[in-house]
C-alpha cells in the first residue's frame, strides 16, 4: 500500500509570519494536529497543536489571564515550528511511514511533490487505522467515520 492510498489531501497551511492565535484559531475550528509552514508553496516545517500547548501560556482564557499571557498569542509560527520535516512522496510504501514514525519523534509526516509542495499528510493515526482495518478491527469503521469529521 502507498501513502498516498491513506494520506489525508485536505492539508492546512500558515506562514512563517502569522500569529500563534491565528494558529490556535485554525486548531480550534478544524480539529487538525498538525499544519504545513510554506512559503512560496514549498514545505518549510510543521506545527502541532503540542508545539501550540507549549508556546501558549496556560493561563490564556482563564480569570487570572493577564497581558503577559495574551502577549503569547503575539508570537510567530517561526519561532515554534519544527523546521526540516521528515518528509516523503505519495508513492512511498507505507511501510516507509511505519519505519519514520518508529525512527523520529515525529507525530506526521508531510507528503511533498517533486517541488517540495505539500500534497497531503500522513499522521501516525492513519497508520493505526490501517493497521485496525488489517487486522479486522471492529472499531476501524467508527474510527474512519470519527477521522472524516475531522478532516484528519
Amino acid at each position: 500500500m502507498k501513502v498516498e492510498d491513506l494520506m489525508t489531501k485536505r492539508v492546512v497551511t500558515v506562514g512563517f509570519d502569522d500569529t500563534l492565535e491565528t494558529v490556535k484559531d485554525i486548531f480550534e475550528q478544524s480539529g487538525f494536529h498538525h499544519l504545513l509552514v510554506v512559503e512560496d508553496r514549498a514545505l518549510q516545517g510543521v506545527v502541532s497543536d503540542r508545539d501550540l500547548l507549549r508556546a501558549l501560556s496556560p493561563f490564556i482564557d482563564s480569570v487570572v489571564e493577564t497581558q503577559r499571557d495574551i502577549g503569547t498569542l503575539s508570537r510567530r509560527v517561526h519561532q515554534i515550528m519544527s523546521r526540516k520535516p521528515v518528509t516523503l512522496r505519495p508513492d512511498a510504501d507505507v511501510a516507509d511511514a511505519i519505519q519514520l514514525f518508529l525512527n523520529h519523534p515525529i507525530s506526521c509526516i508531510p507528503i511533498v511533490d517533486g517541488e517540495f509542495r505539500p500534497v497531503g499528510i500522513v499522521s501516525w493515526r492513519d497508520i493505526l487505522r490501517v493497521c485496525g482495518d488489517v487486522l479486522g478491527s471492529p472499531a476501524s469503521a467508527h474510527s474512519e467515520a470519527e477521522a472524516a469529521t475531522r478532516g484528519e
